[in-house]
């Protein structure tokens, strides 16, 4: 079996549907063991969420199954003894407690960070919360909706006649789970120089804030208020989404040597010299012009052969696909991102997750194994609740 970079890593996961789930996810790709710790008879909300009601009713949804392939689920409920005795044992052989409840709740229940440590000198520890352990703001609930309201991203998607628009999928909750897998990452890496664990306090809108790069420090260095731009790139122009003889198109010509390719590429050598668009910016305060300019041209093909000749001439230029049809490249297939893992204790069944597109060593990261049943692995750690 191919040695992962965190094989022997243990972690123990409190947390619940999106972004504490998709964290541990990500470091069971890496090879991390993931202890599911959940509340008897009920488990993760994400097992009853997801399109197909069966699934939901087997408490096998399909947000649950989405990110929890290769976990291992255990029962402890922490206000009773036995679970509290349970809990404390993972903890004291564990690597990294992983918990995503509201600000202060592990503490209230009686194990915030001294008392882990106690138990565990060498632990990391990471909280996921929708704001972070401190400030006027920590108690509050937090959804990936509310917190693409605060940062100012919904403000910036969509057009100016439809903004603010959320984005259409969980980005904030992502964007948070990534990053707490980055920050265990970093902790498991610098905990033998230090040789001690350490208390990690992750704020889903910090994290949303932070990943939005250009769009705020453009705010922050030149004080330009970001403003919604439906599918135009605000860095550049010609870069956004163009018209062809069948759909949309995706160019970012952003560079002047891209420009001009594309302009002798599509038959409008001409647009190179004019003075409206000869320049970058000049090219970003006539757009509207130059992308009518450009779409008249570009209805002569379709959205595919335009973009097997800019792509071949070095312009960056792909269709807008939907979902099936974006899982159904061959770029993505034959990197084997996505995984077919048994589905448990539905006999031959399969089902398909995917992977985050690293490759180790020529070999893509992937599930050891399916998504755990609620309390599957009891036995395995001599759990009572």
């Amino acid at each position: 079996m191919q040695q992962l970079p965190l094989d022997g890593v243990k972690v123990v996961d409190l947390t619940n549907v999106l972004a504490g789930p998709y964290c541990s996810y990500q470091l069971m790709l890496f090879g991390a063991e993931v202890v599911k710790v959940e509340m008897p008879g009920a488990g993760d909300l994400a097992r009853r969420l997801g399109p197909d009601p069966e699934l939901n009713r087997e408490r096998m949804g399909a947000s649950f199954l989405a990110q929890n392939a290769g976990k291992k689920s255990v029962e402890l409920d922490l206000k009773s003894p036995a679970g509290r005795a349970a809990f404390e044992s993972l903890v004291a052989g564990a690597d990294v407690l992983l918990e995503n409840f509201r600000a202060g709740v592990l503490a209230r229940l009686g194990y915030g960070w001294d008392r882990l440590r106690e138990l565990n000198p060498g632990l990391v520890y990471c909280a996921i919360s929708g704001f972070g352990q401190s400030g006027p703001m920590s108690g509050a609930p937090a959804y990936d909706q509310i917190i693409q309201g605060l940062s100012g991203m919904m403000s910036v998607t969509g057009t100016p006649d439809t903004a603010p628009l959320r984005v259409g999928f969980p980005i904030c909750d992502t964007i948070g789970g990534l990053m707490a897998a980055l920050a265990i990452s970093a902790a498991l890496a610098g905990r033998p120089r230090t040789g001690h664990g350490c208390f990690l306090d992750l704020s889903m809108l910090e994290a949303s804030i932070s990943a939005m790069g250009w769009t705020v420090s453009n705010y922050l260095i030149s004080g330009v208020e970001p403003e919604p731009m439906g599918d135009q790139n605000a860095t550049a122009a010609p870069s956004g989404t163009f018209e062809t003889a069948d759909g949309p198109l995706n160019i970012a010509a952003n560079q002047q040597t891209q420009f001009e390719t594309l302009c002798r590429v599509t038959g409008r050598p001409d647009l190179v010299t004019d003075p409206r668009f000869a320049e970058r910016e000049a090219r970003k305060a006539h757009r509207q012009a130059l992308n009518q300019e450009l779409n008249r041209a570009l209805r002569a093909k379709t959205a595919l052969e335009w973009e097997e000749l800019l792509s071949r001439e070095g312009v960056p230029a792909a269709r807008i696909l939907t979902v099936p049809q974006a899982l159904a490249l061959d770029q993505v297939r034959q990197r084997g991102f996505l995984t077919e893992v048994p589905f448990a204790g539905a006999g031959e069944r399969q089902v398909t997750v995917t992977g985050n597109g690293v490759v180790v060593d020529g070999v893509a990261l992937r599930p050891r194994g399916s998504a755990p049943l609620l309390g599957e692995h009891n036995d395995e750690f001599e759990v009572v609740s």
